[in-house]
């Protein structure tokens, strides 16, 4: 199917690029300590985060917070027309409801009519904890199951001639991905890919790259959501490693290094964590490799932009793919630094 643009503030959820998101673990009437948290997001590279809203106060704090950050701002409701509504006039961006918690017919064309009013989306869909019942009688807990409570929703919503965002999220890895991918076949919507309560850690992280990883490689997703149970900055780090490793994003310094073995006789993996540290956040599209020896060293640094390998008494820089400059082991970090900091600028 043809593909929907949908514009979230100054954000297009559909296009070449796919935006990141986070969601902020304060309450959002913290006005102080909300604004500082989508500030660290936003340095981390954020393109959206989305807010909690499960009061009033909650609802009438997005103003200020909109006036103190510079990303948009996604209002996450639930139970209550009346607080959408609100969060809405505040100056959300875009809102994240689930129609089937937030009253009847009544209360849903009362969302409805704002939005339009406002001229910003709506994020439907379902998760493992939301699946109507009538999906989970027909299918069970399954893939089946959350694609049709999603395609639920998002019928309620195209009555009422509002732009939509739909998503379909399970903990389960292989659940989450057959989900997105019969979904992607049904609907011509914007897909925000996520695998929910994956953990924290290296699980979730795991967890996060197969199932997001696996969608991402067969073309499918507009937007994505790495979720841990961490500081939220560390989603952003990880979305954003992810899109690396699935080429869809090109503007990084990439660092190819190898894990080292018993023939390494140079600090190989302390010079790649010192490298890595210092590329981090360059917008430059370079590959830099950091190999341990002479036996896939020269091949690997080769297919970079810059590179070393080492050996026992000495290490050899490649530029371009070439050998450039052979320097003895001591001096090594010194020379492969010089060089790296007149590529990067």
């Amino acid at each position: 199917m043809s593909k929907i643009h949908v514009n979230v503030g100054n954000v297009v959820l559909g296009g070449a690029h796919i935006p990141v998101q986070s969601m902020t673990t304060v309450k959002t009437s913290d006005v102080e300590h909300c604004v500082a948290q989508i500030l660290r997001l936003e340095e981390a590279g954020c393109d959206i985060v989305r807010v909690a809203v499960p009061d009033e106060a909650d609802a009438r704090a997005i103003a200020s917070v909109k006036a103190r950050i510079g990303i948009p701002l996604v209002a996450d409701v639930h139970f209550s027309a009346k607080l959408a509504v609100l969060a809405v006039e505040a100056g959300a961006d875009k809102l994240r409801i689930n129609p089937g918690n937030i009253g009847g017919e009544r209360e849903l064309a009362y969302v409805a009519d704002c939005v339009r009013a406002h001229g910003i989306p709506v994020r439907v869909g379902a998760n493992t904890g939301s699946i109507a019942p009538w999906a989970l009688e027909k299918y069970g807990r399954s893939a089946e199951a959350l694609v049709e409570s999603a395609l639920e929703n998002v019928r309620l919503l195209e009555k009422k001639g509002v732009e939509i965002v739909v998503s379909v999220k399970a903990s389960d890895v292989r659940m989450t991905v057959d989900a997105y991918t019969m979904l992607a076949d049904r609907t011509p919507y914007p897909l925000h890919l996520g695998v929910t309560e994956a953990g924290g850690g290296m699980a979730g992280l795991v967890k996060s790259s197969v199932g997001i990883g696996a969608l991402l490689l067969r073309g499918i997703g507009d937007t994505i959501r790495v979720s841990l149970t961490d500081d939220p900055v560390e989603e952003v780090r990880a979305a954003h490693a992810l899109l690396r490793a699935c080429g869809e994003e090109k503007n990084y310094v990439e660092v190819v290094s190898c894990p080292t073995c018993g023939r390494c006789e140079y600090d190989c993996m302390g010079l790649a964590a010192k490298v890595e540290k210092r590329v981090e956040g360059v917008k430059k599209a370079l590959k830099v490799a950091v190999m341990g020896c002479v036996v896939n060293g020269p091949g690997e640094a080769k297919d970079s932009d810059l590179g070393i390998a080492g050996g026992r008494e000495f290490c050899v820089i490649f530029e371009r793919g070439k050998p450039n400059l052979r320097v003895p082991r001591a001096e090594a970090e010194a020379a492969f630094f010089q060089r790296l900091e007149a590529y990067i600028g």
